[in-house]
């Protein structure tokens, strides 16, 4: 019974954890499908896209992966990540949270995702430069599939 109680308080404690402040912060800013697929084809390098919203479980599994990915590879592949169906609020603290540190865009209506054939959240989607689709992830992102698709992706570059 001791060891369900401080398992019980473990958990309170953590999901009443301090959040950073984010009431200062900017609103993601929205953009159509026409505008995301010019800002596609503009780029000189490799992208990859996160589909992503602050209520899915998933995609809080898969952001420290695409942290740590945008770190190691930023200087020669576009990171951007699209919030679908949520509020600018949760996603400014969701990005606060996770040090999500390059372009995210605001999709309320899910229009990209749809645009490319995506189900779901999360959705990665993989493209060569000047937005070549290369490949389309549905669900969590797992470290070899990241792997391997920018590895793929870099030769399109090259």
């Amino acid at each position: 019974m001791l060891r369900r109680l401080a398992v019980v308080a473990l958990v309170v404690t953590a999901c009443s954890a301090p959040t950073a402040d984010i009431t200062g912060g900017t609103d993601l800013p929205t953009i159509t499908v026409e505008e995301f697929t010019s800002h596609l084809n503009a780029l000189d390098r490799p992208a990859v896209v996160n589909v992503w919203a602050s209520w899915c479980l998933p995609c809080r599994s898969e952001a420290p992966l695409l942290a740590e990915a945008s770190k190691t590879y930023g200087g020669r592949i576009e990171f951007i990540g699209v919030d679908v169906q949520d509020s600018q609020p949760d996603a400014r603290q969701f990005l606060a949270e996770f040090g999500l540190d390059f372009d995210h865009f605001f999709d309320r209506d899910r229009a990209i995702p749809n645009h490319y054939g995506g189900i779901g959240t999360p959705i990665t989607i993989f493209f060569g430069p000047q937005g070549e689709l290369f490949a389309l992830h549905n669900g969590v992102l797992d470290e070899r599939t990241l792997a391997l698709n920018i590895d793929e992706i870099l030769q399109l570059g090259a």
